[in-house]
């Protein structure tokens, strides 16, 4: 299936097809100089699966893990294409997770102020979300994707073969991103969810979440208004990520917790379900001071107030300014457990 993301001149298809990646040359121009980014932890039968189809390939593996996104790894990327010789005509090309996407995307986007970027994502959080959207970062002072740019790839392959080598804690990871879509935009999303056997369905999770975001990007392409929606759950849940030192909860697991106190009390329980059917619920012992500091020196926060999505009905979402404090308090109410 073709999925046109329709931005203007910054339009482009995400292809979601098994086994895509063995014929990668015919959906990406790779008969040019090609830096090929990845993460240890990637499987290195599909960087050669890519690498052989390219004219001149360049890895470049990176440590996986959220450290990885730094000045420091940037840099490398930047001066391995410096020494490399790369020109403006050639391209980056990402083949991993939301690090791999993010980091490689900025340097992408720097290098001689763009050169063609491509996105190959091979967990499941970065197929339903990170790897379309343009939104490219590395992390800084302690905060996350808080240096970056919004910086569109030139295609996107979606292949779900690649989730075979997935750990089943890394699928779940991805499925947070799922469900808080489908509670904001898509009720028989969440009805797959919450009736339906998620991994016979895995595909259409993917199709139908990557639709809800193109839907959302084309209308608000850098977070003006609407795609703060897709930020649901991630104030506090970006709280709790960063309040761990970026390491313990994966990215979604956080995302799952920041979810809960955003749904009306009235639907909070069949979440909780669906988020228990997923192995997200995951309750810690948590350090509020920590989370609130975190939670808003984010980009997201305005002085004293921050604007959050709330859910009252499965759905249909409200887009609320709310004071820190306050949102703060909902949530400690909600996650004492």
């Amino acid at each position: 299936m073709t999925i046109n993301m329709n931005l203007s001149e910054n339009s482009y298809d995400i292809i979601v097809e098994r086994g895509i990646l063995e014929s990668a040359k015919e959906n990406l121009n790779l008969q040019r100089r090609v830096l090929i980014v990845t993460d240890s932890g990637v499987p290195i039968e599909y960087v050669k699966t890519l690498a052989k189809q390219c004219k001149e390939p360049t890895i470049c593996t990176v440590e996986m893990g959220e450290q990885s996104k730094s000045l420091d790894v940037f840099g490398h990327l930047l001066n391995t294409m410096l020494r490399k010789g790369f020109s403006r005509n050639d391209c980056v090309v990402a083949v991993g997770g939301g690090v791999v996407g993010d980091l490689s995307g900025f340097a992408a986007s720097a290098y001689m102020r763009g050169i063609d970027f491509y996105n190959i994502p091979t967990t499941l959080l970065s197929q339903i979300d990170s790897s379309i959207g343009g939104k490219t970062a590395i992390n800084f002072g302690g905060m996350k994707n808080i240096v970056g740019a919004f910086y569109q790839p030139k295609r996107v392959l979606i292949d779900p073969e690649l989730l075979k080598t997935l750990p089943e804690r890394q699928i779940a990871n991805g499925l947070a991103e799922a469900v808080k879509m489908a509670l904001t935009s898509d009720e028989k999303l969440f009805e797959i969810f919450e009736n339906g056997n998620i991994k016979e369905n895995i595909d259409e999770i993917i199709i139908r979440s990557l639709n809800i975001k193109k839907s959302v990007v084309e209308k608000d392409e850098k977070e003006a208004s609407l795609r703060k929606i897709l930020n649901f759950g991630h104030t506090i849940g970006h709280g709790i990520e960063s309040s761990e030192n970026m390491h313990g909860l994966y990215h979604g697991e956080c995302v799952a917790l920041g979810i809960i106190p955003m749904c009306d009390e009235k639907i909070r329980g069949r979440v909780i379900e669906v988020l228990k059917k997923c192995s997200l619920y995951n309750m810690i012992e948590f350090d509020w001071d920590k989370i609130e500091k975190a939670a808003f020196h984010d980009k997201k926060a305005d002085g004293e107030n921050v604007t959050v999505t709330l859910v009252h009905e499965i759905g249909q979402y409200e887009l609320k300014k709310m004071s820190c404090s306050e949102v703060i308090d909902m949530a400690k109410n909600c996650l004492k457990g």
